[in-house]
């Protein structure tokens, strides 16, 4: 961050969410707390994972997806970023690939209205929770393959999508290659919320000296389906400086990107990475009289 302009401090809003199966509701909720958050003083502003359809029954999500081209929730999203003039994060939206396959996309808009940079979901969430519930992300969505950073008026940021958030070493890279905010937005289990998701995001927060911006689904959706909620923003020492609790709304943080240098020259761990050896497997014990 040494090389880097003498960036201005910017308020950021997360916003909270219920999405359902259907598309059009989801964005008319969403847009209402992005006015919201604008009308606030958040100049940027980000939803969570799949924002525009929480769909349990894989035929209806294929049947509802869109490609990116005529994605009307994209478009909505990309004309209420232009008519705010306020950069906007799209956690993620549901992106026809295929007829059989999907995309977990996440999309920043500038206050233009125009894509600035899109985003995969690498790891796919394919996990059996002992509440009961299974996933299988992998069957209808294909795992993107790159890293995505992307220049903003405030500094770089580093998007990712909710499971990535257990593989550091993607928050690493990302910081490494100058990003001084990070993106997790996500639709995490309300089992795995509450025993992990406040440790992991100041976590990943600390280890990169970045900020972490942590917009989250809440409450219960169509399937029985349950989330988390508890959107966060953690600055890069590790402190919680907004979490929206359980329901529908937003949080804001006012964010000055000094804090990226101090935290980093506090502990610049980022500088300390050293090469070794790959673990390899013990032998074996061996028996008595052997």
């Amino acid at each position: 961050m040494s090389d880097s302009p003498p960036y201005v401090p910017f308020t950021a809003a997360c916003v909270q969410l219920t999405s359902g199966p259907e598309p059009a509701s989801n964005v008319a909720q969403a847009t209402a707390l992005i006015r919201a958050a604008r009308d606030a003083g958040a100049e940027l502003i980000m939803t969570p994972e799949t924002t525009d359809m929480m769909q349990p029954r894989r035929a209806l999500a294929f049947e509802a997806a869109q490609e990116e081209a005529d994605h009307a929730a994209l478009a909505a999203f990309r004309a209420l970023a232009a008519e705010l003039e306020a950069w906007l994060l799209l956690g993620s939206l549901v992106v026809r690939l295929a007829p059989e396959r999907l995309a977990n996309r996440s999309f920043l808009i500038g206050p233009d209205g125009a894509v600035a940079a899109r985003y995969d979901k690498i790891h796919m969430f394919d996990v059996e929770i002992p509440d009961g519930q299974s996933y299988r992300e992998s069957k209808a969505y294909r795992p993107g393959e790159a890293a995505v950073l992307a220049e903003l008026p405030w500094g770089r940021l580093g998007l990712t999508v909710c499971y990535d958030l257990r593989f550091p070493a993607l928050y690493r890279g990302l910081a490494k290659a100058g990003a001084a905010f990070l993106t997790a937005p996500s639709a995490f289990t309300r089992f795995t919320g509450a025993a992990h998701w406040h440790v992991l995001l100041r976590a990943r927060a600390i280890e990169t000296g970045c900020f972490v911006f942590a917009p989250a689904q809440c409450g219960e959706h169509a399937g029985g389906r349950r989330t988390y909620g508890h959107s966060l923003i953690v600055a890069p020492w590790g402190e919680v400086l907004a979490d929206a609790g359980e329901e529908p709304g937003f949080v804001t943080a006012r964010i000055d990107p000094a804090e990226v240098a101090k935290a980093r020259a506090m502990v610049p761990a980022l500088g300390h990475d050293r090469a070794f050896r790959s673990a390899v497997s013990p032998a074996p014990l061996r028996q008595a009289g052997e």
